[in-house]
Parts: structure tokens; sequence; C-alpha cells
């Protein structure tokens, strides 16, 4: 078979490297790829949102089975021209994507189907947004409607920095179109998990859980990133706690999807909060997870391409999906500066095997692999529990070098800590 997957960063890395896996592939082609991609897949030089030019080649060049990774392809419909053109897809259509396309609709979603989520208003007009904000507490939750690369969203402490970045997404339009409507909504506490599921609109499996680590410093300080590391499974994540969220979430949430007309097929992505008063949807997404995906997919042992194939055919019920009774690891490798300014083109150089270290932002140049972007690499390690997981990490991390190399030191010591040890 020949397979192409959609995408250009570390999500995507770990997604073909997972595929290879499969006997049934004999080529996996990338768009757009990236330097490291290059070297797993046949990397194709094409912006992935230019979705009819994307499915455009899928047909000329036969593709068998495409996997569509990226939010925003999904968003503008790439699933439904490839569909369009007899090619079976892994991934939600333009109708199904919607429910991270506009949080507006998400949020709407879960209040008409009595789906656990924060209390929230929406607004239109920056007016009724900035006095809606005058009777609200703090901290407050400020995200803007639309796709922001994972950015849309700010936590005000305090009454004037809700104000700005109210203004800074409806008036100044630091998110371009996306910020043109905006979502208040109560901040939650407690421990936050990701769950990434399997759903043809019939079944839903869930994945094994994992925990992010959002900020840029060690200790969760400094700015939100797009994720500086992963570990799975997630220790608050319990059985109790995975019925409870498979009866009042993640099954409703299919279901509803399937009463609106926009049946979800692909990979429906959970971001949850455990409050006290019980687990509560902070966001969803319509594909994998960027970078939860780089600790999930490393314990997957059913065939990946077999699952993604039973989604597209509706027939997901009739596949055993089994995870290692294993832990993962993936310490994300920033460029200096990431998530503001920062430089790249530098070599990166392995001491270590390039197994389960996924690519994100880096090129070939010359047949040097270069820094090219904030996040570089996801490095990925996997043992029999948690605490082995985190030293093989930093291990490997020890041996991969480039100039200007930042990370955090202290991935999954919260994970750890819930377990009563420490790193």
């Amino acid at each position: 078979m020949k397979i192409l997957v959609v995408g250009n960063g570390g999500r995507e890395h770990a997604i073909i490297q997972s595929l290879k896996k499969s006997k049934k592939i004999k080529e996996i082609y990338a768009i757009a790829g990236n330097g490291g991609i290059a070297n797993d897949a046949i990397t194709v030089d094409m912006d992935v949102k230019d979705v009819q030019k994307v499915a455009d080649w899928a047909e000329q060049n036969k593709i068998d089975f495409a996997v569509v990774a990226p939010d925003d392809p999904l968003v503008l419909g790439a699933v439904n021209l490839l569909n369009e053109k007899g090619i079976p897809c892994f991934g939600p259509t333009k109708e199904a994507a919607i429910i991270e396309g506009s949080k507006i609709f998400s949020k709407n979603l879960m209040k008409k189907y009595g789906i656990p989520t924060a209390e929230y208003e929406t607004f239109s007009n920056m007016d009724d947004a900035l006095s809606y904000l005058e009777k609200c507490d703090m901290p407050i939750v400020i995200k803007a409607d639309g796709l922001a690369l994972g950015k849309g969203v700010i936590i005000a402490e305090n009454l004037d920095d809700a104000k700005n970045a109210v203004k800074s997404m409806m008036e100044d339009k630091v998110f371009g179109a996306s910020g043109s409507n905006v979502v208040i909504e109560e901040f939650l506490t407690g421990p936050e998990v990701s769950v990434l599921s399997f759903t043809d609109g019939k079944t839903l499996v869930p994945m094994i859980s994992s925990m992010d680590h959002k900020r840029a410093l060690d200790d969760d300080k400094g700015l939100n990133t797009g994720g500086m590391g992963t570990v799975a499974p997630n220790p608050y994540y319990t059985n109790s706690v995975a019925k409870e969220c498979m009866e009042k979430i993640f099954i409703p949430t299919m279901e509803a999807m399937n009463k609106e007309g926009r049946t979800f097929k692909g990979c429906l992505y959970f971001g949850l909060m455990l409050t006290p008063k019980g687990p509560k949807v902070i966001e969803y997404n319509c594909r994998f997870g960027d970078p939860e995906t780089q600790v999930v997919l490393p314990l997957l042992k059913t065939d990946l391409l077999e699952i993604m194939q039973a989604v597209a055919e509706e027939r997901l019920a009739e596949v055993k999906v089994e995870f290692k009774k294993k832990s993962a690891c993936c310490v994300i490798m920033a460029s200096k500066g990431y998530p503001e300014k920062y430089d790249k083109g530098f070599e990166i150089t392995f001491k270590t095997s390039r197994k389960n270290v996924f690519v994100a932002g880096a090129k070939l140049d010359g047949g040097k692999l270069l820094t090219n972007g904030g996040r570089v690499l996801g490095v990925t390690a996997v043992a029999y529990d948690l605490k082995k997981a985190i030293k093989k990490a930093y291990k490997k991390v020890d041996k991969i070098k480039f100039a200007n190399a930042y990370y955090r030191t202290d991935i999954g010591k919260r994970a750890l800590k819930a377990y009563g040890e420490k790193i």
C-alpha cells in the first residue's frame, strides 16, 4: 500500500514511525514532512493548507490511504476532498472538525447535550465582553473562537489582564480572524489529563492517558507553549475516573456529534480537568495531540494502520486495540527563546539511536539536519515504570546536541509526585 501522511511536525513523525511497523505498507509519503521525517518517508514539498492541491497530488500518485494529522487541513476539508476522489482517510470531515475549529460550537454542543464543562459566555462584540468581565471572578479564561496554533487561550489573573487579553484578540487581531469571537469561561482547578481516542462514530476506544507540560520553564513557570513534554500514563486518570469519563463525556460527545449530523471519524482528543466536582472538558481537538502522540503511539501494541482502516470503514468494534503495560516520557528539545524569538539553522548531532526521537522543527541542508523551529525534537523513552522512562529519556537528550538547545529538566516530576516518588 501507498500511504500519505499530511503534516510536518513531531506528531506526524510519531505517526509515520508507528505506521512503518505495518507489513501492509510499501511506501509512505509525507506532505510536507521535515528534515527528520525524510529519514522515514518520502517528503513532498507542499503547503498542507492547500487542501485541493494535496487531494489532487494524492489522486495523481495513486495513494491507497491518507492520514490527515493537523487541525488546519482538517478544518479546511482535506478529508472531504480526498474522499471525493475515492481515497479512504483517517481523520474527520470538515463538518466534524468544527469541534476544534470553533470553540463556540464545542461549548454550545456540551451545553446542549449536558456534557460537563466550565461555565461560559460567548461574545462577538468587544464592549459587551469587557462589560461582562467586570462581573467575573478572577482568574478567568479567555479563548479565541478559532484555531490559533494551540496558543489562543489566555488565563488572566486580574481584571486588567483579562481586558487586555480580550482587546488583543478582538481589536488587535493577534490571532487574526480566529479572535473575532471569544469565549470567556470560569477558571477550573485540578489535575489536567489528555485522552486521545479512536472513534468511527459507532465505537469509541480511548488510548492510554497522558500528562502534558505546557509552560516553557521548570516548575510550570513561564509562557504557555505548544507543549514542552509529556508522560504516559497519567497517574490521576484512575480506573474509576476513566469509567466516569466514558459514561459522561466520551460516549455522549460521540453521540452528540451523530445527532448534529456531524459524525466524527478519526482521533478525537479530550482535554480534561479533574475538578473537585468531577471530570470536565477543557477542550476538544479533532486530531492527535502534539506532543501527547509522541508518548501514546510508542506504547501501542496493535497495528496502527489496521486501526485507522477500521475507523475509516466504520468497523472499529472488530479490532482489539491494545497498549503495552509500560510507561513513556517525551522531553521536548526546543530552541532557546521559544515560544517567542529564537535563532535557527544549527546542526543537530546524535550519539544515540534515532528510534522514538521525533523531529518537529528541522530541515535537511547538504545532508546535515539543522534546527528550523521553536520545538525541534521530541525525545521519547519507554520503560516498565515512569521513573525509568524519565531517566532513559533524559539520558537520550544528553546524547543529542545542537547550539541554542533548551529543554525543561522536570518533565514527569508532577506525575511521580502523584505516585509518591521523586525524579
